[in-house]
């Protein structure tokens, strides 16, 4: 079984007016695309998970013409929200070259800082290629890597919280785990805005985290 891992990146409209609303607001991070489904009507469904102010989540679910229904479930300032949207040329083509081309795509999705989502669709990998040209207008891929598709790496990674998220790439990406190793907690530390301090307790619970359920 093969993969595409690619980021999305659609251009200054988004994805979707309600997606490209939420992404402006200061006080409301997007984290996840958990998932998202194209009906027949072409109405889409989609479930988020989002940080920030509830309030101002709800404010701007609420008030938009393009949300059909809604509901919210908030714990320890994250938010899961399901959402049934209208139908959106952009979005309804993208979903649509999806299911054209056969291609399944592993949950959840992430959102990277620039806006983009990162997503690894699991089907033909030279479909991909042929997929490319029938991408929407105002959206482009960039492919990352394609191989063989192993699903447990990207799910373990999906249940760290965006924080230890950010952490870990950050370490990943100083060179943390390089041998020799490139960087201290206090590097990363400086890197984040926090303490070293702050870095290596969020790197040990990552660790419990992630080594507890690779080990038989």
């Amino acid at each position: 079984m093969r993969y595409a891992k690619c980021v999305i990146i659609p251009d200054d409209e988004g994805l979707h007016p309600l997606d490209r609303r939420i992404a402006d607001h200061p006080d409301v991070t997007r984290e996840l695309l958990h998932n998202v489904n194209l009906l027949a009507d072409e109405t889409i469904v989609a479930l988020y998970r989002f940080s920030g102010k509830r309030s101002v989540l709800e404010s701007i679910l609420s008030e938009s013409p393009m949300v059909n229904q809604y509901q919210l479930s908030s714990a320890d300032g994250e938010h899961h929200a399901y959402i049934h949207l209208e139908a959106h040329d952009r979005l309804v083509g993208l979903l649509s070259m999806l299911r054209e081309f056969e291609f399944i795509y592993d949950t959840p999705l992430e959102f990277t800082r620039r806006g983009g989502l990162r997503v690894t669709m699991i089907g033909d990998v030279k479909s991909f290629q042929a997929a490319v040209p029938d991408v929407p207008d105002g959206i482009r891929l960039k492919l990352l890597k394609t191989g063989r598709y192993e699903p447990n790496t990207d799910r373990l990674f999906s249940q760290l919280t965006a924080r230890q998220q950010e952490i870990l790439r950050t370490a990943v990406d100083m060179g943390y785990y390089d041998v020799p190793r490139a960087v201290t907690h206090d590097d990363i530390g400086e890197e984040l805005g926090c303490t070293g301090g702050t870095v290596g307790g969020h790197l040990r619970k990552i660790e419990s985290t992630i080594l507890t359920q690779i080990v038989p």
